[in-house]
């Protein structure tokens, strides 16, 4: 769960994931990332660090989204890692996800299950603004790298062994560490599937779509770029 700036929502959000994966009789380990935070989001942290064995926590100096995942990622010690936001998380997503994945050993199964806003049987309530952003970032990922599944961003399941090595050769943080893992794997011949979610807003999005857009064009140019350039220069 990456956490940048979560002082009213992390301690509400880590307690019922912890609580409903327990509930599930399900082994886990909690990782925190919280990154470039400048509330009492750190101090909340390790709080809840102290209080719950299962919960581990990391800081990062810079705010950087895409950067938390890696971390976390990396950090992981278990076969299946799964991607939660602080405002953003839905353990029967987990449930669908932990059965289209079938299982923690061996290579069966996707490598991947992602929580799709947008596939079929999905239910969006964010505001409509939100919703034709994440349609038109779907439709350029398709036409520009082939992306096969409806969705990058939120929720995801993920096998760590077969990704263990494309994350850390992921080179964008911020809004594309997952965007690129994923056109990583599907590059590299693994199976990425996706599952319908109810998409409820616990609150407004804090990021701003006008400086969004063009921070978040300008880093698939790049990486449309450095893709091309690792093919074209290993042959």
């Amino acid at each position: 769960m990456p956490a940048h700036d979560e002082e009213s929502f992390l301690a509400s959000a880590v307690r019922e994931v912890a609580d409903g994966l327990r509930s599930r009789g399900i082994q886990f380990e909690l990782l925190v990332v919280e990154n470039g935070s400048t509330d009492r989001t750190v101090a909340i942290a390790n709080e809840l660090g102290a209080e719950i064995p299962e919960v581990c926590t990391f800081s990062l100096t810079e705010a950087d989204y895409g950067l938390a995942l890696k971390r976390g990622f990396r950090a992981a010690s278990g076969d299946l890692v799964a991607i939660f936001d602080v405002d953003y998380y839905d353990l029967e997503f987990l449930d669908g996800a932990l059965r289209a994945i079938g299982g923690a050993d061996g290579d069966k199964g996707p490598a991947i299950v992602v929580a799709s806003k947008r596939g079929a049987g999905s239910v969006d309530s964010r505001a409509l603004s939100r919703q034709i952003v994440t349609s038109g970032f779907t439709l350029v990922l398709r036409a520009a790298f082939g992306l096969e599944v409806t969705d990058t961003h939120g929720m995801k399941l993920l096998r760590r062994a077969p990704l263990a090595e494309l994350a850390e050769s992921c080179r964008f943080g911020t809004d594309l560490f997952d965007t690129e893992l994923i056109i990583r794997a599907q590059r590299a011949g693994m199976k990425v599937v996706e599952i319908p979610v109810n998409v409820r807003e616990t609150r407004p999005s804090r990021s701003s779509i006008a400086r969004r857009i063009p921070r978040t064009v300008a880093g698939l140019v790049r990486l449309r770029l450095a893709l091309w350039q690792e093919r074209f220069g290993a042959r």
